[in-house]
C-alpha cells in the first residue's frame, strides 16, 4: 500500500515590481498595487477547499514564493501563518520559507517577517556586479544585496539562502568566480548557484543574449565547485550548497518524492491518496484576476499520474539529490511493484551509471555527467 510522505505547503505570490527578461514563473509586474487582504482571504479559503488532501498530517515545511512575495507586509504575512496554521497543525520544527527581493526597503521588512513566524528567507541576488543586474532586468543593485544579506543574519533568523545564478550574458571566469567570493563573503549557510537558461515564451528567447561559450561554462562550474568545497559548502542537490544542517527542508521534500499542496495563483501541488492507490496532482487558477473572482473555484486542473509516468517522475526528483536512494522506497512512494524496475535499473548498472548494494542505489559520477543518458532508462518504466 501506498505510504503517506511527508506534507508540505507552496503558497505562490504572484505580483512583481517588474517581469524580469529571463523569467518563465507565473509573476506579474504590479499596476495598481496588491490586493492584500482579499488575496490573503482567497489563501486561506483556497487551503479551506484543500483540507481533505491533508490526511491527519501535519505541515513539513511552507515555502512563500513568486513573484516577489517580500512586496506584501510583515502584517499580511503574518495572517497568512496563523490562518494556515488554525487549518493544519504545524510540525514544531517546520521551515517556513519567504522569497525576497533585496531591495533596502523589502530588507528592512526582515525583522517584521521574522516575527510573522518566517525563519528562513531566500534572497535573490543572481549577480554582484551592477552591468550583470541590468542586464537582467533586476531592479536592485550590489550594495542593496549586500544589505538585505546583513539585514537576515541580523534578524535572528533560523537560516538563510542567496540565490546566483552563473553563465549570465556575457560573463567570464572572472566575473563568476567575483560573485561567488562576494556571496561567501556574506556567510551564507545556504547558496542556491546556478546557470542560466534561456526558457521559452521569455524576452531573452525572442531576443537571445550573448551566453558564454560551453568551455567557459565549464570551468566556471569547476573552479566555482571547487571554491565552495573549500570554504565548507557541500553540494547536497545539483544546484544547491549548504553548510552542515542547513540544507532547506523544504526542497528536500521535494526531491524525496513528498507531497505538497499548492495554494495560489497558478500553484501546482501532488499528493498521495493512499485508499484510492493513486497520486496526483492539481494545479490552480493562473491569473490573479480570474483567482480572485468571487465563488470561482480555485482548482483548474486535478489528474493521477499514471503508472508510465511515475518512475520516471520519482526518479527525476530524487536524482538531483547527492545522497543514496533507499531500495525500499520507490515501492513505498510510488505504490508500483519492484518489476517495473527490473530492466532500467539492469541497463544503469551494465552502463555504470549507478550502482546497488542491499539497501541502496548510487549514482555514479559518470551517471552525474550523464544524468539525462539515466533519465531516459525509465521513460515508461
Amino acid at each position: 500500500m501506498l505510504q503517506l510522505p511527508p506534507l508540505s505547503l507552496y503558497v505562490h505570490i504572484p505580483w512583481c515590481v517588474q517581469k524580469c527578461p529571463y523569467c518563465d514563473f507565473n509573476s506579474h509586474a504590479l499596476k495598481d498595487g496588491i490586493p492584500e487582504q482579499d488575496y490573503v482571504e482567497a489563501l486561506l479559503d483556497d487551503l479551506f477547499q484543500d483540507l481533505h488532501l491533508v490526511q491527519g498530517r501535519r505541515l513539513h515545511s511552507i515555502f512563500i514564493g513568486g513573484g516577489t512575495p517580500s512586496l506584501l507586509s510583515p502584517e499580511a504575512i503574518a495572517r497568512l501563518l496563523a490562518g494556515t496554521r488554525r487549518l493544519v497543525p504545524f510540525e514544531e520544527n517546520i521551515e517556513i520559507t519567504l522569497e525576497a527581493n533585496p531591495g533596502t526597503v523589502e530588507a528592512g521588512r526582515f525583522r517584521g517577517f521574522s516575527e510573522a513566524g518566517i525563519n528562513r528567507i531566500s534572497i535573490g541576488v543572481q549577480s554582484f556586479q551592477a552591468d550583470k543586474l541590468r542586464r537582467l532586468g533586476r531592479i536592485h543593485d550590489p550594495e542593496q544585496a549586500r544589505f538585505a544579506a546583513r539585514e537576515a543574519t541580523s534578524v535572528g533568523l533560523n537560516t538563510f539562502n542567496l540565490d546566483l545564478m552563473h553563465g549570465l550574458p556575457e560573463q567570464r571566469l572572472e566575473d563568476a568566480l567575483y560573485d561567488l567570493e562576494q556571496a561567501l563573503a556574506l556567510s551564507p549557510p545556504h547558496l542556491s548557484w546556478y546557470q542560466l537558461t534561456i526558457e521559452p515564451n521569455t524576452p531573452f528567447a525572442s531576443r537571445p543574449p550573448t551566453l558564454p561559450e560551453d568551455e567557459v561554462l565549464a570551468d566556471i562550474f569547476e573552479q566555482g565547485h571547487a571554491l565552495l568545497l573549500d570554504r565548507g559548502y557541500r553540494q547536497y542537490e545539483v544546484s544547491a550548497y549548504a553548510r552542515p544542517g542547513h540544507e532547506a527542508r523544504h526542497n528536500l521534500n521535494y526531491w524525496r518524492f513528498g507531497d505538497y499542496l499548492g495554494i495560489g495563483c497558478g500553484a501546482h501541488g501532488k499528493i498521495t491518496l493512499p485508499l484510492e492507490g493513486k497520486l496526483v496532482r492539481t494545479v490552480k487558477v493562473k491569473h490573479p484576476k480570474g483567482y480572485l473572482e468571487q465563488g470561482r473555484p480555485y482548482l483548474d486542473q486535478y489528474w493521477p499520474i499514471t503508472p508510465q509516468d511515475l518512475s520516471l517522475e520519482y526518479f527525476m526528483n530524487r536524482l538531483r539529490l547527492f545522497e543514496p536512494i533507499p531500495r525500499d522506497e520507490f515501492c513505498r512512494l510510488t505504490g508500483l511493484g519492484p518489476e517495473r524496475l527490473a530492466a532500467p535499473l539492469s541497463e544503469a548498472i551494465r552502463l555504470e551509471l549507478l550502482v546497488e548494494d542491499e539497501q541502496y542505489w548510487r549514482v555514479t559520477p559518470l551517471g552525474r555527467r550523464f544524468l539525462n543518458r539515466l533519465l531516459d532508462l525509465f521513460i515508461g518504466a
